[in-house]
């Protein structure tokens, strides 16, 4: 897995990774991540690439864009901001998103 402090916008690492392939959109759900209907447990996915963005200045800034690959080829993105919750996320998917 290749991790990145990236400085261009967050939409430019997203078209590069769109480029690539990265099309689905994930989105976090407790303990797995949705697209639509389809539901992906720790097990059923892996992180290829990780780009982390730094606000200079104020927290609220931070991001980190996550390129994902499920076990059936599936190619896309989490983007989580700072302060993601994590209250009800299994101990799994916060180590695997670390």
């Amino acid at each position: 897995m290749e991790r990145k402090t990236y400085y261009a916008p967050v939409s430019v690492a997203l078209e590069e990774l769109r480029k690539k392939g990265y099309t689905v959109d994930f989105n976090l759900k407790e303990n797995c991540l949705v697209c639509g209907n389809d539901e992906l447990s720790v097990d059923d996915f892996e992180i290829t690439e990780i780009y982390r963005y730094e606000g200079n200045t104020d927290p609220a800034d931070e991001a980190t864009v996550y390129a994902i690959e499920s076990n059936t080829g599936m190619k896309g993105v989490l983007v989580t901001g700072y302060g993601i919750t994590t209250d009800t996320m299994s101990a799994a998917m916060l180590k695997k998103l670390s």
